[in-house]
C-alpha cells in the first residue's frame, strides 16, 4: 500500500513538472514571438522627431520671455445685489425695490499680452483691458508691474498698454501678409490663468471676415488651441516672429473647439503705432459704397469675368468723387494689389495714412483705366461703435453669422436661422441668461437672419427696455426675456 502511494506521488510530481516546463517554454515562445513581432521605431524617425522637438523648443525659448500675463479689475453693477429671491414679484411686493437696487462689485479677469518694445509697450486685445480700473502685468520672470492704458480700438479689438520698466525682451514683428494656409504656428498665452502655456497648430485660413468680432476684420484662423485667457497673447511663426494677436475662439461650450482667430500684425501694427504716436486710431477714407460682384451683376454690366468689387455709391465731396470715380465702376486693383472682395479693400484703405496718393484700377464700360486718389481721414461720425457696444440689455454680446460649416459641425437643423452668440463678457446685462452657442432667431418678434438684421434691430432698442428673444439652445427653441426687474 505504501509502495503504491509512493509511486502515485512520484508520477503526480513528474506530471506537474512536465506541465510547468511546458508552460514555461510556451511562455518564452509567446514572449519571444511578441517581442519579435513588435513594431520597431527606426533611428531615422527618432532623430527626425527629436530635431523637430528641439526646433520647436528653440522657438519657444526665444519668444516666451516676451509674453506676459494681464490681470484686470473692473467695477461691475449687479441688478438686485445678486439676491435670487428678489427676482420673485412676491418678495418685491412685501419688501419693496430697495433690495433690487443695482449693487457694485469688483470683477477680475485674466488675459495675455506681448512686449513689442523694450521700453515697456505691450500689445494686447482691446476686450482684455477695456473698462479696466486696475491692470497688473506679470512678466515671464514673475516680476509684477502696474499697467497703464495707452489706447484701445474696439473696431479691430486691439489695445496697447505700458509698464514702467526698461530693457525688456521684445518680440520681432513678422509679415502676416506672407502667411500661407497650412503653415505651422504657435499660440502662447495664459489660458485659464496658466501662464506661459504653448500650443501648436497650423494656419487654417487667412483673411477671415464677417465673423462678427470687430468692425474691421482680416483674421488669421488657426487650430492651435486657444482658450479663455489666451486673448491678447502671441501667435508666432517658426521664425519666432509675431504674426498675430490671439483675440477670440468659436465655441458652443466656452472652451477650445478647433477654431481660433488672431488679428494679423499687418493690422495690429498700424493700429498700435497710431495709438502710441497720435493717441487715437487714424484711418484712411475713400468714400465709396462697395459690394461683391456676383455672376448676375457681371452679366448686367457686360463684364468678361467677376474680378473686382462694384461701386454702388459715391459720397459727395469724398476722395473718390474728386478722383473721378463713378457709381457702376468696378475696382480691380488698389495700390498695386488685385481686389477680390469688399472687406479686403476696406481694410487696405483704413491702413493707408491720410494724405497719401494711391492708384486705383477700374473697369468702366469695358474699358480699363487708372485713377489717382488722395486718401483722407475717415470722418469721426462714420466710426460706429464696435459690435456689441449697445446701451441696452444686449450690451457686450458678440455674434456671428451661421455658416454651412457651423450647421454641419454642431448639427443645427436647417430650419434654424439667425446669429450665433460667440462671446458674453461677465459684466454684460445678459450674462447668466444667455450663453455662448445660443442662436438668436428673433428679437422683439422681428426675424433675425444675419448680423445686419441683428445690428439693425438691436441699435433701435433703448436703454432699460425689456427685450424678448426667441433662441435655439440644446436642440430646442425657447423664448427668453431680458429685463431689469
Amino acid at each position: 500500500m505504501i509502495s503504491y502511494r509512493k509511486k502515485f506521488y512520484q508520477l503526480a510530481a513528474t506530471k506537474i513538472w512536465l506541465v510547468a516546463g511546458l508552460v514555461f517554454f510556451l511562455s518564452i515562445g509567446i514572449c519571444s514571438y511578441s517581442y519579435a513581432d513588435a513594431p520597431q521605431i527606426s533611428k531615422e524617425s527618432i532623430d527626425l522627431l527629436t530635431r523637430i522637438g528641439h526646433a520647436t523648443a528653440e522657438v519657444v525659448d526665444a519668444v516666451a520671455p516676451t509674453v506676459v500675463n494681464i490681470s484686470t479689475t473692473r467695477t461691475v453693477k449687479v441688478q438686485g445685489g445678486g439676491n435670487p429671491f428678489m427676482n420673485d414679484p412676491f418678495f418685491r411686493r412685501f419688501f419693496g425695490e430697495q433690495f433690487n437696487v443695482p449693487k457694485e462689485r469688483k470683477s477680475s479677469s485674466l488675459g495675455s499680452g506681448v512686449v513689442v518694445d523694450p521700453d515697456g509697450y505691450i500689445l494686447t486685445a482691446n476686450h482684455v483691458i477695456q473698462g479696466a480700473d486696475e491692470i497688473k502685468v506679470t512678466l515671464a520672470d514673475k516680476r509684477e508691474f502696474k499697467g497703464k492704458i495707452i489706447g484701445t480700438d474696439s473696431m479691430t479689438d486691439v489695445g496697447v498698454i505700458k509698464i514702467d520698466v526698461k530693457d525688456l525682451p521684445a518680440i520681432q514683428l513678422g509679415d502676416s501678409s506672407k502667411l500661407r494656409v497650412g503653415e505651422t504656428v504657435l499660440a502662447i498665452g495664459s489660458p485659464y490663468g496658466l501662464s506661459q502655456t504653448v500650443t501648436m497648430g497650423i494656419v487654417s485660413a487667412v483673411g477671415r471676415a464677417n465673423v462678427g468680432i470687430a468692425d474691421y476684420e482680416d483674421f488669421i484662423q488657426t487650430d492651435a488651441a486657444i482658450n479663455p485667457g489666451n486673448s491678447g497673447g502671441a501667435l508666432v511663426n517658426v521664425r519666432g516672429q509675431l504674426v498675430g494677436i490671439n483675440t477670440a475662439i468659436f465655441s458652443t461650450s466656452g472652451g477650445y473647439q478647433g477654431i481660433g482667430f488672431a488679428v494679423p500684425t499687418s493690422m495690429a501694427k498700424s493700429v498700435m503705432e497710431s495709438l502710441i504716436q497720435k493717441g487715437k486710431v487714424v484711418r484712411g477714407w475713400l468714400g465709396v459704397t462697395i459690394q461683391n460682384l456676383t455672376p448676375e451683376l457681371a452679366k448686367q454690366f457686360d463684364l468678361k469675368d467677376q474680378n473686382g468689387v462694384l461701386i454702388g455709391d459715391i459720397v459727395d465731396g469724398s476722395p473718390a468723387e474728386k478722383a473721378g470715380l463713378q457709381r457702376g465702376d468696378v475696382i480691380v486693383e488698389f495700390n498695386g494689389r488685385k481686389i477680390e472682395d469688399p472687406n479686403q479693400i476696406r481694410n487696405m484703405v483704413a491702413n493707408i495714412e491720410p494724405g497719401r496718393e494711391v492708384e486705383v484700377t477700374i473697369i468702366r464700360n469695358n474699358q480699363e483705366m487708372n485713377k489717382k486718389v488722395t486718401i483722407t481721414e475717415l470722418p469721426s461720425d462714420m466710426q460706429k461703435p464696435a459690435a456689441g457696444e449697445y446701451e441696452n440689455f444686449l450690451k457686450g454680446i458678440t455674434v456671428q453669422d451661421l455658416t454651412q460649416e457651423l450647421y454641419g459641425k454642431f448639427s443645427i437643423p436647417k430650419k434654424v436661422t439667425g446669429v450665433i452668440i460667440t462671446g458674453i463678457p461677465e459684466d454684460s446685462p445678459a450674462a447668466g441668461v444667455l450663453v455662448q452657442g445660443d442662436i438668436i432667431q428673433e428679437i422683439n418678434r422681428e426675424k433675425i437672419s444675419n448680423i445686419k438684421d441683428y445690428e439693425k434691430v438691436v441699435s433701435r432698442i433703448k436703454s432699460g427696455t425689456d427685450i424678448l428673444l426667441f433662441i435655439y439652445r440644446g436642440r430646442t427653441s425657447i423664448y427668453i426675456t431680458l429685463s431689469g426687474s
